[in-house]
């Protein structure tokens, strides 16, 4: 019988694989993993666990929480530790490249089709897919309202987020609410508490996690000093490497982020930036790929290839960064009682967060007539059964757009 914290499972153990082995197991999640970071860690499940048994139930759950704990791209971050813990570093890289280069490379095939669409037709599409993003957006709201804000007091902070984010125009707010959030959470959520920590099979030890940590924190420094970042391709790294860092929650909570980051300076779009984003919830892989997208259409010489490598990069490097200088503290981690408090508030400010990109700009930007508000209406009851595939939602969407478009 296998006990909590063996590393023995069956013979797959944890730091027995290869690179080429995990590249294999991952480009088949990032081809077929469709659903958003919670539906991955699903996925994770079935392949990694029950089908390879790369580590057992206990040390798997472990991971998901403590990338749930971190700022960052859940499921990439959790990905990415299953690679480092089972091939080293070359495991780490060769996960991310797996799971993540599908998604990116059509999402900047997306970005070069997006001017051949400004015409009647085209148009209408575009259209059709911001309202995908409202859906998905209200969805996915929803299912974090039920799951992180399941008392009335972390509702409140919720509500409270929501609103000064919605009046305020101020960049940094974003920031200020997660902390705040983390603040009221340490007063008002002392009953939540995170799982008790495990350790796992590491080829680093806690000296080279701190290195990580500083370097995770080095960088950001740099990113929010604008006279280190006045270089075009410069401060686009910078916008995508502070949203990276500074997300919780990752998949939808990213998007209040990335619109600040390209769409507020005039890089970008409203509405290209929703259109992109809408496409990406038809394609499998993480959320977070979406930075291709943007990267390739940032105005200017930062844009095209160059701008999309640079900001997939920029965008996921924080997260990989905290997850791997993190990991060799996890257990003394999570054994702290503060730790599980500062969450709950952290989870209920990201609610609020949402809540307002939702109003500001998904929905104002989109749904401009009351036919817009009958499709998204269909499109979020269709996604509120499990089995309906996102595809569906965004085919109905498209096409009624479309549809209405060639009636007028």
């Amino acid at each position: 019988m296998i006990e909590p914290g063996d590393a023995r499972v069956g013979e797959h153990a944890p730091g027995s694989g290869s690179a080429i082995e995990v590249f294999v197991a991952f480009l088949k999640l990032g081809l077929l993993s469709f659903g958003g970071p919670i539906a991955h860690i699903g996925y994770f499940q079935r392949e990694l666990i029950e089908r390879r048994r790369w580590m057992d139930e206990s040390h798997y759950a472990q991971l998901v929480a403590l990338c749930q704990f971190l700022p960052g791209p859940a499921s990439s971050q959790l990905g990415f530790a299953m690679g480092l813990i089972r091939a080293g570093w070359a495991g780490a890289v060769a996960a991310f490249l797996a799971f993540t280069l599908p998604s990116a490379v059509l999402l900047f095939g997306f970005a070069q089709l997006l001017p051949a669409l400004q015409h009647p037709v085209g148009l209408a599409a575009v259209h059709g897919l911001k309202l995908v993003a409202v859906a998905v957006v209200a969805n996915g709201l929803w299912g974090m309202v039920q799951k992180l804000t399941p008392d009335t007091t972390r509702r409140l902070i919720a509500a409270v987020v929501a609103a000064i984010v919605v009046v305020s125009s101020n960049a940094l707010i974003q920031l200020l609410v997660v902390a705040v959030g983390a603040a009221l959470g340490l007063v008002f959520c002392r009953q939540v508490s995170l799982p008790s920590g495990t350790t796992f099979q590491l080829r680093y030890a806690r000296r080279m996690g701190g290195l990580l940590l500083a370097v995770f924190a080095t960088i950001l420094a740099a990113a929010l000093v604008p006279a280190l970042t006045a270089a075009p391709l410069a401060s686009a790294a910078a916008a995508f490497y502070r949203a990276g860092a500074l997300v919780f929650g990752g998949g939808h909570v990213v998007l209040p982020l990335l619109q600040e980051a390209v769409v507020a300076p005039g890089w970008l779009g409203a509405d290209e930036f929703l259109a992109g984003y809408g496409a990406a919830q038809a394609i499998p892989g993480p959320m977070f790929s979406l930075a291709a997208f943007l990267g390739a259409r940032l105005s200017g010489a930062q844009g095209g290839a160059i701008g999309a490598s640079v900001s997939l990069m920029a965008i996921f490097l924080p997260g990989f960064l905290l997850v791997a200088g993190v990991l060799p503290f996890w257990q003394a981690l999570a054994r702290r009682r503060w730790a599980g408090s500062a969450l709950a508030g952290v989870n209920a400010a990201v609610v609020g967060l949402l809540a307002a990109a939702l109003y500001e700009p998904v929905w104002n930007s989109a749904v401009i007539a009351p036919v817009d508000f009958a499709v998204v209406v269909v499109a979020f009851a269709l996604l509120a059964s499990p089995r309906t595939p996102v595809l569906l939602v965004l085919a109905w969407c498209v096409a009624t757009s479309v549809l209405g478009a060639a009636l007028i």
